[in-house]
This record gives C-alpha cells, sequence and structure tokens, in this order.
C-alpha cells in the first residue's frame, strides 16, 4: 500500500481544542502495512508526531515534521476460559470499543465510557475514570519501532504503568507507533460502583441492581453533565492530572482545608483532586481573554473561539501558579504540548 503524504495541511480539525495551526507533512494510516514503507522512505528520521483523535494534545505553533494519523480500523475477540480477549485496532474511536463490549455485555470498561481519543492513545497515558484505569484491563499491544523498522509486542507487565502514565510517555516516548490494544476482560465482572457521582445518579434513575449498560450510560451522563462537546467548544478534556502526593504532606494540608477533596491510594499515597484545588483558587467560569474554565469542571480549559495554542499553554501556567501558591503543589499537565 502507498503512502500519501500532503504538504501543508491544516490540523484544526484534526485537534479538538479547535487551534488553527499547519504541519509541514501529513499522512494517514488505514493499514498497519504503510508504516514499514513510511521506514524505508526514511520518513521517521526525521520529526514526527503520532495523533490519534487529537483530544490530547495543545499545538501552540506550526508544526515543521510529519503528523502520522492513525486511521486503522477493526475490533475482534475470543473468549477463552473465563476471559474475554479483545483486540482494537489503534484507529478506533475509543467510545465505540467501549459500546462493542457493552452491547455484548463485556464487563470491565464501562466505567472509562466517553472518555475522548481513539484506542492506539489508551495505554500511553494509561487513561482511566471513575475508579477504572487502563492498566486494569490491558493484556498487550502491537507497536511498530521507527527506530528499526520493525513491529513487537509489549505485554501489561513491560509498560510501567503508572497513574497517567506508561513506558510510552517516558523511556520510548516518541519511539513506538501502537497498532492495535488487545484487552482482557473478565466474564464474570463485577460491577464497579466505588465513586458518589455513580451511585448518586443510579439512585436518581431508582437502579439498585446496576448491569454493564447501567454504569456505561450513567457514566456518560456525568461526563455530558460535567464537560463540554468539543465538537462546539475546543477543549481537550482534563487539561491537568490529579496530583498524587505522600500522606504526611496531606495529613498538613488536610489541617488547614478540611474540606479538600482526595482519594486513598495506599497507607503512604493520596491522589488530590487538581479540580478542587483549582477551583479553590478562583478559577473555575473564569475567562482569560479568548480562554475560558468550564463552568462545570475547573479541571477542564477551553477555547472561546479564537484562542491561540500558547493562549492556552499561557492560561494553564497561571493556573498552576495559583495552585502552587495556596498549597504548594505543582501541577501537571495531561496535554501534550507541541
Amino acid at each position: 500500500m502507498t503512502n500519501t503524504i500532503r504538504q501543508n495541511v491544516s490540523l484544526k480539525t484534526y485537534n479538538t481544542f479547535g487551534i488553527e495551526v499547519s504541519c509541514k507533512n501529513f499522512t494517514k494510516i488505514v493499514d498497519e502495512i504503510q508504516l514499514p514503507n513510511l521506514f524505508k522512505e526514511g520518513q521517521f528520521s526525521g520529526e514526527f508526531f503520532v495523533l490519534g483523535g487529537g483530544s490530547n494534545v495543545l499545538f501552540t505553533q506550526d508544526y515543521h515534521g510529519l503528523i502520522v494519523q492513525m486511521g486503522n480500523k477493526g475490533i475482534t475477540h475470543f473468549i477463552e476460559g473465563n476471559f474475554i480477549y479483545i483486540t482494537a485496532k489503534a484507529g478506533e474511536v475509543w467510545n465505540d470499543f467501549i459500546w462493542y463490549c457493552v452491547e455484548r455485555d463485556f464487563g470491565g470498561v464501562e466505567n472509562m465510557a466517553l472518555i475522548p481519543g481513539t484506542v492506539g492513545a489508551s495505554p500511553i497515558q494509561n487513561i482511566g475514570a471513575y475508579g477504572t484505569e487502563l492498566m486494569d484491563v490491558f493484556y498487550s499491544c502491537q507497536a511498530f519501532d521507527t527506530t528499526t523498522g520493525e513491529f513487537t509486542t509489549f505485554h501489561n507487565n513491560d509498560c510501567a504503568f503508572t497513574y497517567r502514565d506508561s513506558i510510552f510517555k517516558s523511556k520510548y516516548k516518541g519511539r513506538f507507533i501502537i497498532t492495535s490494544v488487545t484487552y482482557k476482560l473478565h466474564l464474570h465482572h463485577k460491577i464497579n460502583t466505588s465513586y458518589g457521582a455513580i451511585n448518586m445518579e443510579l439512585q436518581k434513575r431508582g437502579i439498585s441492581s446496576p448491569t454493564i449498560r447501567d454504569i456505561a450510560e450513567v457514566v456518560s451522563h456525568i461526563r455530558v453533565e460535567k464537560l463540554p462537546d468539543p465538537s462546539t467548544i475546543g477543549n481537550a478534556g482534563s487539561f491537568f492530572k490529579n496530583p498524587v502526593i505522600p500522606t504526611k504532606v496531606f495529613d498538613e494540608l488536610q489541617k488547614i482545608y478540611p474540606d479538600m477533596i482526595f482519594y486513598t491510594i495506599d497507607e503512604n499515597r493520596v491522589k488530590l483532586a487538581a479540580g478542587w484545588m483549582i477551583e479553590a483558587c478562583g478559577w473555575k467560569g473564569k475567562i482569560d481573554g479568548n480562554v475560558a474554565i468550564w463552568k462545570n469542571q475547573a479541571l477542564v480549559i477551553t477555547n472561546l473561539g479564537n484562542a491561540s495554542g500558547s493562549e492556552i499553554y499561557l492560561t494553564s501556567s497561571k493556573i498552576m501558579n495559583d495552585v502552587y501558591k495556596k498549597f504548594g503543589i505543582k501541577l501537571e499537565r495531561e496535554v501534550n504540548i507541541l
């Protein structure tokens, strides 16, 4: 299969912030076999960036290299013993994969319904929501090594998963292109309603014994209520990671801020709600030039229509500075900055 490389392509429709930037070269991958061809042509010897749904990236300037957009599709599964193995191509929309599972009553990913983006991006930052993380269901992925031109397989233990992180964001950042992901789900899945927001919505609906579909629908409803639709309001979902701090540090903070929202990870670590801290600094609903913080969720930065990537980045820096001044906590951006 030959590769079509287009020049000077606008990326406005390829990033959910809707930032008007362009790239020098652009190619779309509809079949993995295109990747070895690109390698032979020397396309990976220069600057390149792999783009999925564009929901986790902020372009602050024109991109002077090659944008590789993953658009390969297909989902298959088989059942072996008590487990279901589902393989999805990297270009599949994440939520389409979720509903492939829900429609077949395959449980384990329903708490991650409506997370924006594609399947291929899911292992990179170990996506997660409402008590479930990608690492809980990840079995393996196929990836293309842009330094050798070979395909390789990574299993769960190879990926060094931690909170919103993996080996693909650290040691191997920019080296591998994920082409498909295989998930391992349990046939006898136990519904996870550990988050209060899910239980509250289930009670509203009069549901006492929720199904996998119920959880997916409730989570989708909560996300729609809290988060703006990127097709009408430019955003990349949660802009910041929830910081993880030592329990001793948290104990001191809690004395000053008894209402602080937190989640205990283990006896030594606590995860803080970044959105709560941002709101406590007065940013929720605030407008900063062409940029605004979403009125229903302070973790979300939005483009009011004409913001540049640099403006959004500057606003995020102001938020980070305010949180640090007030709480002594350094927030980290979850979004890739280019």
